[in-house]
Order: C-alpha cells, then structure tokens, then sequence
C-alpha cells in the first residue's frame, strides 16, 4: 500500500545472539499466585468475596441526576477499576468504575486477607 517509502523501524537490542530469555520468572510463579501476593487492595478484597450479596455506595460528583447511588447486588468479578455487580430481583447488571466508589456494605461474614493467608470476619 505505501510501496517501499516506509518501513517498520527496527531498534538495536542489548542482547547477545542465541541468547535466550526466560519467561517465567525464577521460581516459575504464576500470575494467579502473584495476585495473592500484593498488598490488600480494595480490589483483592472484593474478589476474595466473590458471589456475596452487597450494597455498593456510588457518588458521582458531577451528576445533578445521581449525586449518591446504591446498588444492590452480588459481587460477580472485581478488577482494579472497576466493580461488576448481578442484581437477581431484577436481572440488572452493574459495572460500576472504582472512583465513584465511597464503600461496600456486606450483607454476610466477608473473607479478608492481609496476612496472605484467607481470614473470615
């Protein structure tokens, strides 16, 4: 389509040649067991709790129609962003983004992990 005017750029590399690189890191850990390494974000925390029913306090600061919403749901997936909520009353599904979260109220025991080793409260 560009003929030969342009070409991907090619960029030097540091490395010697027939040299190989791992691509696990020593000890092969995997991603899921690094997960269970990190420090205990908010996120972790959720996901340690998925299936539970919750009430998710929202506010959305620029909003004159939802200044301050709750959503009721059970804990589906969390992520670092965001939070996915399924309504079973009404079939509704929430995605809810982690900055417009104030707090989540449990509706059961919850599973905290701090120490890396699951405890229930």
């Amino acid at each position: 389509m560009n003929g030969s005017y342009y070409q991907n750029p090619t960029f030097p590399t540091n490395q010697i040649p027939n040299q190989s690189i791992p691509t696990t890191p020593p000890g092969n850990i995997s991603s899921s067991s690094m997960m269970t390494m990190e420090q205990s974000y908010i996120e972790n925390i959720l996901r340690l709790n998925k299936g539970k029913r919750v009430n998710a306090y929202v506010s959305y600061p620029d909003s004159s129609e939802w200044q301050n919403k709750i959503y009721t749901g059970i804990i589906e997936e969390a992520g670092r962003d965001h939070l996915i909520l399924s309504d079973p009353n009404n079939g509704n599904w929430y995605l809810i983004r982690m900055i417009y979260l104030d707090y989540v109220e449990f509706m059961e025991r919850i599973n905290y992990s701090h120490d890396y080793s699951e405890k229930t409260f």
